[in-house]
């Protein structure tokens, strides 16, 4: 690594020699950041995007207004509403992925007891928990322990209740539509580990003080010119 006279640093020739060898096309990472648009559901920035680079999106557009309903009815309880969306939208989901179905109804089991509506939580309980695998036994037990607390929000396991936990569930069902939309692409996968690497390994030098030519769009693969300079 060459001296840029202002500390130890890689020099400009050096970063865009790196930059001309960077095993991956422009074409990639605009896939990448198609990709995060969509998986993060900003429908209109994603339609702009589409314009602009002229990436098609991995997944059909339209389905980002019905994701961010689903979204919300998981945030505020409804989670009967839930299924009902999610059915509409892809009927196979659930019998595809059952781990999450069945979150949703140990949520539901939830959100019944926060109503006190206590003979129908064990109805539902009764229903759908024996189908859960052994990963879900904690929660499900958590989840039922609640019962032997009055008022519920006085339980150890009271965290259940909270917005968070509705948060992470509305979060992980949004994960297993987006999978089933969306193909797996393997190029894609080793390109978005690359990404992270340079955002943390500016990060570090940052913290260093190292002078170094940081990439301020990655998309473009564009360095600051102040370094260039």
């Amino acid at each position: 690594m060459s001296s840029n006279g202002q500390g130890d640093g890689l020099s400009s020739k050096e970063a865009e020699s790196c930059v001309e060898h960077f095993p991956f096309q422009q074409s990639d990472i605009a896939k990448f950041i198609m990709n995060y648009l969509v998986e993060e559901g900003f429908k209109e920035v994603a339609e702009e995007f589409q314009r602009e680079s002229g990436i098609a999106p991995s997944a059909n557009l339209s389905s980002l207004d019905v994701r961010f309903l689903i979204r919300e009815t998981v945030q505020n309880g409804c989670i009967q509403e839930t299924i009902r969306l999610v059915n509409q939208l892809h009927p196979e989901l659930f019998n595809n992925d059952r781990s999450v179905y069945i979150h949703l109804q140990q949520l539901q089991v939830v959100e019944l007891i926060r109503d006190e509506k206590i003979e129908e939580a064990l109805t539902l309980a009764q229903t759908h928990f024996p189908e859960a695998s052994l990963s879900d036994q904690v929660n499900i037990e958590r989840t039922m322990a609640l019962l032997a607390f009055k008022p519920s929000y006085q339980s150890p396991f009271a965290d259940l209740l909270g917005q968070s936990y509705r948060q992470k569930i509305a979060n992980e069902l949004n994960a297993a539509i987006i999978k089933f939309e969306q193909k797996e692409d393997q190029k894609l996968s080793p390109l978005m580990n690359v990404l992270k690497l340079i955002l943390w390994a500016q990060g570090v030098l940052e913290k260093k003080t190292v002078k170094y030519p940081k990439m301020i769009d990655l998309s473009m693969a564009v360095m600051d010119p102040k370094y260039l300079s």
